[in-house]
């Protein structure tokens, strides 16, 4: 890949802006819920530290549309950050101006300043160039390590780097660029994908560059009930996307698709998505027209395990079914058991997407994933086969200094 890396990067008492993504989940109390993704961070600042760097770190959190909000502030964060890195950790109320680049400046070697949140400033996600230009006067080199936010054309991401031309991929970044890479450019067969969550809209171009590449490709969640009605099935009350039927009949049609896409077998059906109603298994073509499909059923499971048994690449991106309900999180949570049997069995394994992480944290598999990538949205986006804004970015630095 066609960019500068962190150990390119000469940093020794120098200010460094470090793009991370640092968007977690904060519980009601305002402490965060799931520190995963600081914790990912954390090669790439202990490295910048270790060698005298001194850090300006950002990120954004939410979605606050550009205002303040109190409830999506980073200094939950900041607090976690500094126990991770068991280091004091400065916080700066403003994001740039003369009270920020004071900060900045007073920072010694291995000091870390932590910006609020970036998308308090409506020209974050704006690619604002002005303020492109004041991120960039806090620091003389920029280093991207938030892949979960590559796939955006932000001024943290894309314009800063047109102000800071000694620039590089974080130790993350390069990680999952690296993984994903493997599983577009040279997968080791059988090469088997899972895709589930709620909508085939989200995902239609990732099946779309996949089918051709893989040996089969398992659909599950609530866009399999899609597929269903594209084959004229019943589907009683389960969420379908009518608008998106004629692209699941095309899909369905295409050659590579024979043989390939595996559609569940049977599934889970229950009164509503409660929870009260455990439910029960039904075929796929049996669904009765008052309930609503929720979860696998067992033979969709073995058939997901069937088609992990030789597997030697594995893509795995959305719930199986509503996972976030415990009675209907069954056929996820086995779907992230048979993963990590599959990396046991020495498969290369990739898992991406919140509630698929969730499933892994959940079951206690982390260490049985070869790769739990931290971006969904930018990770689906570079299997679709885009270019990454933030990616290509970093790659005219690279181009322009050379």
């Amino acid at each position: 890949m066609a960019f500068r890396t962190l150990r390119a990067l000469d940093c020794a008492r120098k200010r460094v802006f470090v793009r991370v993504d640092f968007n977690v989940p904060l519980s009601k109390e305002g402490t965060v819920a799931d520190d995963s993704r600081i914790v990912a961070s954390l090669p790439t600042l202990r490295y910048l530290i270790e060698k005298g760097a001194r850090l300006v770190v950002a990120s954004h959190l939410g979605r606050p549309k550009g205002k303040r909000d109190p409830k999506q502030g980073l200094r939950p964060v900041r607090e976690r950050l500094e126990r991770c890195l068991r280091k004091p950790v400065a916080f700066s109320e403003t994001i740039v101006g003369p009270e920020a680049e004071r900060q900045a400046a007073a920072l010694g070697d291995g000091d870390v300043l932590l910006l609020e949140n970036l998308r308090f400033d409506p020209r974050e996600e704006a690619n604002d160039p002005g303020f492109s230009r004041e991120l960039a006067a806090l620091a003389e080199q920029y280093v991207n390590d938030a892949f979960g936010a590559a796939h955006r054309a932000h001024a943290s991401t894309v314009g800063i780097t047109s102000h800071l031309t000694d620039c590089a991929a974080g130790f993350l970044l390069e990680r999952e660029l690296h993984a994903l890479g493997r599983l577009l450019q040279s997968p080791e067969r059988p090469f088997v994908t899972i895709l589930g969550g709620s909508k085939i809209s989200g995902k239609i171009d990732v099946l779309r560059n996949l089918l051709p590449r893989v040996d089969r490709l398992a659909v599950g969640g609530a866009m399999m009930f899609t597929f269903y009605r594209a084959k004229g099935l019943e589907t009683g009350r389960s969420l379908v996307e009518e608008d998106k039927v004629d692209l699941a009949r095309e899909l369905l049609a295409r050659p590579e698709a024979s043989g390939k896409l595996l559609l569940p077998e049977d599934c889970r059906v229950a009164a509503d998505t409660s929870g009260r109603d455990p439910g029960r298994v039904v075929p796929a073509d049996k669904i009765p027209p008052g309930l609503v499909g929720v979860d696998l059923g067992t033979a969709s499971l073995e058939q997901v395990r069937g088609a992990l048994e030789e597997a030697r690449t594995v893509f795995w991106n959305g719930p199986m079914g509503i996972f976030e309900v415990p009675a209907y999180a069954e056929g996820t949570l086995e779907t992230a058991k048979a993963v990590a049997q599959a990396t046991g069995r020495g498969a290369f394994t990739v898992v991406g997407g919140g509630d698929s992480l969730s499933a892994i944290h959940q079951a206690g598999l982390e260490n049985q994933i070869s790769h739990l990538s931290t971006g969904g949205g930018a990770s689906l986006e570079f299997l679709e086969g885009r270019t990454l804004p933030g990616v290509a970015a970093l790659e005219a630095t690279a181009e322009a200094a050379s």
